[in-house]
């Protein structure tokens, strides 16, 4: 194991590179505005407010959906899992200069920008297929660019999209959770520990 995380370091540094030196002017000018659309989560209040206003009441809970789903992966990201993990951001010598010149201080690892992008897809999907799909298009776009800006490793991008597709479980599962009780399993198929349960959290 140790001898292949090396490699799959340098693999990734590859990738990034590669990534990096994408300069088709089409391709800098799309993933530009995607990202700048998704600045601040504008972009996808911008989307729930169309939903709510014309999508009747599919389109209102969709809307909900997606901004209670961003709103646990943008916590989770960025105000637990950041702060635990520190990973300095890709090296600027690989990227051009005004791609680099305003990126975060924080830590490349997760994608917070993915993480908040994936739930609200995935929120939205779950209540309107059709809907979610058009967005699906825009998150991965704004994946490509957190790379492509030098914010992010394509790890860091890969975890994000972990957390937002988590983070839209949690608001089901915890409401499930205290209707039971707290118990995480049904009471038939509990399992009667020894000690109190620990709730081990994974190391944005």
């Amino acid at each position: 194991m140790t001898s292949a995380l090396p490699r799959l370091q340098a693999a990734e540094r590859r990738l990034t590179r590669r990534v990096a030196g994408w300069d088709a002017l089409w391709a800098r000018r799309t993933l530009s505005t995607v990202e700048g659309a998704a600045r601040r989560t504008k972009l996808w209040w911008g989307v729930a407010l169309l939903l709510a206003v014309t999508g009747g009441r599919r389109g209102r809970a969709a809307a909900v959906a997606g901004l209670t789903g961003m709103a646990v992966a943008e916590v989770l990201s960025n105000a637990v899992v950041k702060q635990l993990v520190a990973r300095e951001r890709p090296p600027e010598e690989w990227f051009r200069a005004d791609e680099v010149r305003e990126r975060p201080d924080s830590s490349s690892f997760p994608s917070g920008h993915t993480a908040a992008a994936v739930a609200f897809t995935a929120a939205v999907t779950e209540k309107w297929p059709a809907a979610g799909a058009l967005c699906a298009g825009a998150a991965a776009a704004l994946a490509v660019e957190r790379v492509h800006s030098g914010a992010h490793y394509p790890s860091d991008v890969a975890a994000g999209a972990a957390i937002g597709l988590a983070s839209r479980a949690l608001p089901h599962a915890v409401p499930a959770a205290l209707r039971r009780g707290g118990r995480l399993v049904p009471r038939a198929a509990s399992v009667q520990w020894p000690g109190p349960g620990r709730l081990w959290p994974w190391p944005s």
